[in-house]
């Protein structure tokens, strides 16, 4: 009786090893999902070559000094974002990064490497637009935080932002390591206290995706009056957008 109860409890350790392994290989496949290619085709599209990646970015050019880079959610096809885009800064220059393996970019996507590539279009925009804003929506959020705390951004938008990828993730998972398994964790409250561009994050009042405690706990990261939040009723995490109260909100960045 010992040895058959120690037999099943090493075969259920062994399968819950295996459990952990499966999800620390395959943990980018359930984060990322790119699209395939851009749905809606963009005035001008550039590419962004950076280190080991070929980065398409959509365009909207304009004259003048004001630009806005924007940095979409984890399945997010970016160009689809440009009417509202276009609608809410008709006078900024706008550059819509497609993150690596996402519609027409090369490379594969972790958190490293796509701070590095809006680094590197912050770089790119910036001799010819001084007054840039950064737009960063969901997983882009997380990536938008630490830019801000590197380059010299005139104004931040989070749209439905969290706390940390690395908490949602351990809720998801709540059986399993998942904060030592986790190699992309989007840590944004590390790095929200070094933000000193005004900061505006935008919630969905019915977000199903990010709990309203995750956004609330995000806002108290800032510096006092860094950062404000506004909370857009009836629409969810993927519907934020359709409401007519999104393109006045992300005008507070004109």
């Amino acid at each position: 009786m010992q040895k058959t109860l120690t037999i099943l409890v090493m075969l259920a350790l062994g399968a819950y090893a295996a459990a952990c392994l499966a999800l620390f290989l395959m943990q980018r496949s359930l984060i990322y999902y790119p699209p395939r290619a851009a749905a809606v085709p963009a005035p001008q599209v550039s590419t962004l070559e950076v280190p080991g990646a070929s980065l398409k970015v959509s365009e909207r050019p304009a004259a003048g000094h004001g630009a806005v880079i924007y940095l979409g959610g984890n399945a997010e096809d970016v160009s689809a974002s440009l009417p509202l885009l276009d609608a809410s800064y008709p006078e900024r220059a706008l550059y819509l990064l497609h993150y690596r393996g996402y519609a027409g970019s090369t490379g594969k996507p972790a958190e490293e490497e796509l701070v590095h590539d809006a680094l590197a279009l912050f770089d790119k925009v910036a001799p010819e637009h001084g007054d840039i804003v950064v737009v960063g929506r969901s997983l882009g959020s997380g990536v938008a935080v630490q830019l801000a705390t590197q380059r010299p951004v005139r104004r931040l938008v989070l749209v439905t932002p969290f706390d940390s990828l690395r908490d949602l993730a351990a809720a998801q998972f709540p059986y399993m390591p998942v904060r030592w398994l986790l190699r992309d964790r989007y840590e944004s409250w590390r790095y929200a206290p070094q933000v000193t561009a005004p900061t505006l994050i935008l919630a969905a009042g019915q977000d199903e995706i990010i709990p309203a405690e995750s956004t609330r706990q995000l806002s108290t990261r800032f510096a006092p009056k860094v950062a404000t939040m506004r909370v857009i009723e009836g629409v969810g995490h993927n519907t934020i957008s359709n409401s007519p109260e999104y393109v006045k909100a992300l005008a507070w960045a004109r």
